[in-house]
Order: C-alpha cells, then sequence, then structure tokens
C-alpha cells in the first residue's frame, strides 16, 4: 500500500501519493475511456501525469488536501485517484477517476461519500464544489447520491459542464 493512510472505508484505503507514483497516474489516464469526460478529452501524456504528481504533493504540502491515490483493503491494488483540491476560484473542488474495470461497483459512490465526511471532518470549508461532464450521467448519479446538489452549468477550458455543490449540512441529511 505505501504511503500514509488519509482515510478507509471497508473496502478502499486513501493514501498519500509517492514520488514514484507516476507510473499509476499514467496509467490510469492513458486511456480515452477514463479521460473522455476531463478537460482535453484525450489520454494524458507521461509529462502531464508527472506535472499532476507534483502537483498532488505540493497541494498536500500546502492545503492539507489533494487527489489521493486509493487502493483496494482486500488485495492493495490501484483503483484510481479521489480526492479534493483548492480550484482556481478559491473553492475546494471534489473530483475522482477510476479505471474502467473498477466501474459499477459502487466504488465511487463510496468514496465520494467518504471523501465528503472526511473534508468535513476536517473543517476545511463550508462547502466544496465537483463538476462533470454533461454526458457524464453516472458521475452525476454518483454527486447527487452522496447528497451534493446541482449548483448550475459551468464552463472549464471552453467546455460547459455540470456544477454540483456540498455543505456538511446537505451530507448529514443522507448519512
Amino acid at each position: 500500500m505505501n504511503g500514509e493512510v488519509v482515510f478507509e472505508t471497508p473496502r478502499i484505503v486513501a493514501v498519500m501519493w509517492n514520488h514514484s507514483d507516476v507510473d499509476l497516474i499514467h496509467d490510469l489516464h492513458s486511456t480515452i475511456e477514463t479521460t473522455r469526460y476531463m478537460s482535453g478529452a484525450a489520454p494524458w501524456s507521461r509529462e502531464k501525469c508527472e506535472e499532476r504528481l507534483r502537483t498532488y504533493l505540493a497541494e498536500q504540502v500546502r492545503y492539507g488536501t489533494t487527489k489521493y491515490k486509493i487502493v483496494s483493503r482486500e488485495d492493495g491494488r490501484f483503483i484510481g485517484r479521489a480526492g479534493i483540491s483548492l480550484y482556481h476560484t478559491g473553492e475546494y473542488e471534489m473530483g475522482y477517476a477510476l479505471y474502467a474495470r473498477e466501474w459499477g461497483k459502487g466504488y465511487a459512490t463510496e468514496i465520494a461519500g467518504s471523501v465528503a465526511d472526511w473534508f468535513f471532518s476536517r473543517d476545511l470549508a463550508p462547502h466544496f464544489i465537483a463538476f462533470t461532464h454533461p454526458d457524464n450521467l453516472a458521475s452525476q448519479h454518483v454527486l447527487k447520491k452522496i447528497g451534493m446538489r446541482e449548483r448550475g452549468p459551468i464552463f472549464i477550458e471552453g467546455v460547459k459542464g455540470v456544477e454540483f455543490a456540498m455543505t456538511a449540512a446537505m451530507r448529514r441529511t443522507v448519512t
């Protein structure tokens, strides 16, 4: 598993990245399947993955939160990444990405709910946001299921998306 444990659920463990984890990020984001709904809608280059890893490590030091490495509690396999980062608007933003082979197992909902609980237990801010591509209905379903509410459209790099928001009170109504 390696890395400092950040939070855990019965099935997953969120841990801090190691400097050597760039291959995991690259493998996760090397297919259109896992990147089609992200800005750029294209597989990530190794250079982009290296930059993201540096960002994750720096965010953790600076803000005490980032997108974390998600591994299976059962066998330690890498499932994806998830967490909350400071968005350029000054709001915290939740995001997650899982391998396609892990879709349909309930991990996204389990992880997103755990990220929300962890975030509010740390009292980092009164709310956070998340956004999805308008065609990513599965992710929109996950966000609604954990108690997030649609806030309206958002444009990210010229692409229209759907923005959601959550407060601690909103989260308490579903747990």
